[in-house]
């Protein structure tokens, strides 16, 4: 029987990269799958899904916008009755020094990377509390973790993620509310597009797997995270990393 059967799960940043794989793979295993992002991309995918026999719907949503998230989770509810799983998947990403970063540039990336975050797990949790249960996984970053070169509002984005995961986590662990981040390294999706090569060089190296992590991965500890495996673990965050930050 596949781990998420009868699980209905909501995944923020559906439309690419991390969240796409993650939103097959839980399709893959049973989930009716709900992909949220704010672009049109999800409908496509969401069809195709369809198509190969899975439960999925797609909703247009801007996860900063607090009156888009809410309507989003009214209408999940509005259709399943319930929300089991929710990753929060949707975030930008922005390199450049301190002294080059603007504040449009700073706002820009904490609205979605943080904010975003903040008000998915909002709602998630009003849901997971009719439930009596539920599982969330936000998306941090090993970024969250260490420091690195010219990497301004994305680092401070992510390390904001990191501790409001422990933060919701103790709050709501007595209320069978299990919230968990995975912290990737470097991993071959869209969000690395404007590295150079001499770039990309360098952040393989610092993995001491020498390679970069792939989207597929990522989604599968989301996948031991947000099932019943993983029932005794809330708090926590899972680097995926290929060793980045046993170093």
């Amino acid at each position: 029987m596949s781990i998420l059967q009868n699980e209905v799960a909501v995944i923020t940043g559906a439309g690419s990269g991390i969240g796409k794989q993650v939103a097959k793979l839980f399709a893959q295993e049973g989930a009716s799958v709900v992909l949220v992002d704010r672009t049109s991309i999800v409908e496509k995918i969401t069809k195709e899904l369809i198509a190969d026999g899975k439960v999925a719907m797609s909703i247009l949503c801007d996860v900063t916008k607090e009156n888009e998230v809410e309507e989003s989770f009214e209408t999940v509810m509005k259709q399943f009755g319930k929300v089991d799983i929710v990753i929060a998947s949707a975030g930008i990403d922005q390199i450049s020094p301190l002294h080059d970063t603007t504040l449009y540039q700073w706002k820009s990336v904490l609205d979605v990377n943080l904010t975003g975050v903040y008000l998915t797990n909002k709602f998630a949790v009003k849901c997971m509390l009719t439930n009596g249960q539920g599982s969330i996984v936000n998306i941090s970053s090993i970024l969250g973790h260490v420091g690195q070169k010219d990497i301004t509002s994305y680092a401070a984005s992510k390390g904001g993620v990191t501790n409001l995961t422990r933060s919701i986590a103790v709050t709501y662990a007595d209320k069978g509310i299990r919230v968990n981040a995975v912290c990737p390294g470097y991993i071959e999706t869209n969000l690395l597009k404007d590295l150079n090569d001499d770039m990309r060089k360098e952040r393989i190296q610092r993995h001491p797997m020498q390679r970069m992590g792939t989207a597929i991965e990522v989604a599968e500890a989301c996948l031991f995270l947000a099932s019943k495996k993983a029932s005794f673990i809330t708090g926590t965050n899972l680097m995926v990393d290929g060793g980045y930050t046993a170093q």
